[in-house]
């Protein structure tokens, strides 16, 4: 294979594509991934059919200037609901912690450990351990497949170590199956700014990984304490179809009320390097990351053989 390294696994391979896209060009019994890069040319799309016949009758309408007069709905300039006061009100509603010298230094101190982390390559797949790396080693699977045990699990490769491919291998090990992790960058640099976990993606998170749930909620800042929604920027609207002032709320709702009546945690923020930090350390084995590694193509052997995985870094 010259300067590509090529590999027989018996497992199943899962494709991530977190962040980016990754384009396969299909060939009988092989899939040769292609350059990520899009060239579109193209025209605006155009709309047709009833929709767009009611814009340009709108547009046509004479404009009668006493109807766009007046202000918003005071309703919509209500930041805090009632119903959502109520909510939060209850004893068992989440409290953020208020901005206080210790919290900044610990959350800036999280960020700094996880860049530190990264630079060092903690926990990855480097040196002896890559050259012993299991999914080195060929596997003569016989037609129909083998047994899966304990002892030989199913082996799962991940295509890309983003956040989406962080959470699959957490998950797939939390089953017992043997995972490896190929990222095509060189290191987890510390990029991406904070991201929202909602309520129900912490409790996936929670029944994949107890420990990076609980890191999690430790590091992020409690949002859902807040009304979510849209609002608007401009002034839009009028007396028939509803006047908005810039700045009014378009729709609000709150993210405590739904997740308190399923038991389930509240909406927290954490910084992306500071989540991959977390899965890596606590939601997966060590070395199961290898790092500055892109899988050029694989083969699948079919009849439950497995399949051959080719990657550029060999």
């Amino acid at each position: 294979m010259g300067m590509f390294g090529k590999y027989t696994i018996g497992c199943l391979m899962v494709a991530s594509l977190a962040g980016q896209a990754t384009a396969f060009s299909m060939k009988p019994q092989q899939k040769v991934a292609s350059s990520t890069q899009l060239n579109v040319i193209g025209n605006q799309a155009e709309s047709f059919g009833p929709a767009t016949a009611i814009r340009n009758l709108k547009a046509n309408l004479p404009q009668i200037e006493w109807l766009a007069e007046g202000h918003g709905s005071p309703d919509n300039k209500v930041n805090m609901p009632g119903y959502v006061q109520e909510v939060l009100s209850q004893p068992s509603a989440p409290r953020r912690e208020s901005e206080n010298e210790d919290r900044t230094h610990r959350i800036r101190s999280r960020f700094q450990e996880a860049s530190a982390d990264a630079a060092a390559l903690k926990g990855m797949c480097v040196g002896e351990k890559d050259e012993q790396a299991w999914w080195r080693q060929a596997m003569n699977i016989p037609a129909g497949g083998r047994a899966v045990t304990k002892e030989e699990p199913l082996r799962v490769l991940v295509a890309g170590g983003g956040l989406a491919g962080l959470v699959t291998a957490a998950a797939c090990h939390a089953k017992g199956m043997k995972v490896a992790i190929f990222e095509q960058a060189s290191s987890y640099a510390p990029y991406g700014g904070p991201i929202q976990i909602q309520s129900n993606a912490l409790r996936a998170i929670q029944r994949i990984s107890p420990k990076c749930y609980e890191e999690l909620v430790q590091a992020g800042t409690v949002t859902a304490d807040r009304v979510s929604g849209l609002k608007i920027g401009y002034r839009k609207g009028n007396k028939l179809a509803g006047l908005y002032d810039a700045g009014d709320w378009l729709v609000r709702f709150d993210t405590i009320g739904p997740a308190l009546e399923a038991g389930l945690p509240a909406t927290v923020v954490v910084d992306r390097p500071v989540i991959q930090q977390i899965m890596v350390k606590h939601g997966l084995p060590e070395g199961t990351v290898r790092i500055k590694s892109r899988i050029q193509s694989y083969e699948d052997l079919g009849d439950g053989r497995g399949i051959v995985a080719t990657l550029e870094d060999g």
